[in-house]
């Protein structure tokens, strides 16, 4: 099926064809056509399968160039959990919108509020906003929400492990009752249909499944590590193998920056984003890296749903990430629109229950290979694929007791 097939306007089709757009991928395929005819849609898809144009195509089709936005109001609302995120979600619209009159704005915190209310102030199409600096902006009377049609809550799962419920809750309290609302997920997680079954009426169900034909073409690899080594054993692994690129997650920000000097004692050149730099850095950062500019980015997990790069040839988890679904966000920033990629994890024996999730999460095993002169004092333990976390185990029964 071409996109030609689905209803779009135009406009978008001439964007999205200059953009090298061919055929809409399988989540594309079955929500577009659902959104144009106005239902509301819970999806779940993958990272990498193409959620972002799944809602922003039948958007800016619906959105008619000839309604004039009025001060301070917004027609569409994108939530999104992350800064980078809704930098990148909006740059997508902005790409799509290239032949058609929308406007569209990103706003989060971090940033000084006075440029974003200039731009409220003559009225935008399209907003991608984070929970936090939607509210403060709608406190200080600097939007409204009454011409509002659409509501997308994109990365639903992300931003309830980040705690944004109630702040959601509250956003969607000051919306106005007749609009239409789409939720898009990685996961569908009970969490998640809670949310959708409060926040969504009478709603339509997509869910995508990878298969071996739309499955990113991403080879998954571990080398056991000790702790103490991890630093050493990966700047052996950028010169030894002479890497080009790699995104290099790890759990903290002081981790982040010690592992950048770590690295750059021995002559290997990265930066690092995380929570505790500034968001100007933080996107100079990222644009160095998406350039070609920076050839290694180290990140904690800020960066796992924003970062979009073409042809990025690795993800290296130096820290095994929690819940395990993080797993799959983090290595589907590599093998995406039909590339290869590798995704390697460096794994210590205090890493292990994170690992078992992580591998009952995928449903098999990942190929472990011992790297010479880094073999761990203390041995990894054999994997448990079907390992249940303590907190999610039956009680055992007591077969003492009196019946």
């Amino acid at each position: 099926m071409s996109f030609s097939k689905l209803g779009l306007h135009e406009s978008i089709l001439k964007a999205v064809t200059e953009l090298g757009y061919t055929s809409p991928t399988p989540i594309q395929e079955k929500a577009i056509p659902a959104i144009l005819k106005g239902r509301n849609l819970i999806a779940g898809a993958q990272t990498g399968t193409g959620k972002t144009a799944s809602f922003a195509l039948p958007l800016l089709t619906m959105l008619d160039d000839e309604v004039e936005v009025r001060a301070k109001r917004i027609r569409a609302l994108i939530l999104t959990p992350t800064r980078e995120l809704a930098i990148q979600v909006e740059k997508n619209i902005a790409q799509y919108s290239k032949y058609s009159q929308h406007t569209s704005l990103a706003m989060y915190g971090g940033v000084d509020y006075a440029d974003q209310k200039q731009r409220l102030i003559d009225g935008v199409d399209i907003l991608v906003a984070t929970p936090g600096r939607l509210l403060d902006m709608y406190t200080q009377r600097a939007l409204h929400f009454d011409a509002l049609e659409v509501l997308v809550l994109d990365e639903a799962d992300r931003m309830l492990d980040m705690g944004f419920i109630e702040d959601i809750n509250k956003i969607m309290e000051r919306l106005p009752e007749d609009r239409q609302n789409l939720l898009f997920s990685a996961t569908l997680s009970k969490q998640v249909r809670a949310l959708a079954k409060t926040a969504i009426e009478n709603p339509i169900e997509i869910s995508v499944q990878v298969n071996a034909d739309t499955a990113p073409k991403i080879d998954q690899w571990l080398i056991p590590v000790d702790k103490d080594m991890k630093s050493s054993l990966l700047s052996h692994l950028i010169k030894e193998n002479q890497w080009e690129q790699a995104l290099i997650f790890i759990e903290t920000k002081h981790g982040a920056a010690k592992l950048v000097s770590q690295l750059e004692k021995r002559g290997i050149v990265a930066e690092a984003i995380h929570s505790g730099r500034s968001q100007a850095a933080r996107e100079q950062v990222l644009e160095k890296f998406k350039s070609g500019e920076l050839k290694l980015l180290v990140s904690t997990g800020v960066a796992a749903r924003g970062i979009d790069i073409d042809d990025l040839d690795r993800v290296i988890n130096y820290d095994l990430p929690y819940p395990a679904d993080e797993y799959v966000h983090r290595i589907g920033r590599t093998g995406r629109a039909g590339a290869s990629g590798e995704a390697i994890s460096l794994v210590s024996k205090d890493d292990f229950k994170n690992l078992c999730m992580i591998e009952s999460r995928l449903g098999h095993l990942l190929t472990r290979k011992l790297e010479e002169g880094f073999e761990p004092r203390k041995e990894l333990p054999i994997s448990i694929l079907n390992y249940v976390p303590k907190n999610k185990r039956k009680p055992a029964r007591d077969n003492n007791k009196r019946r």
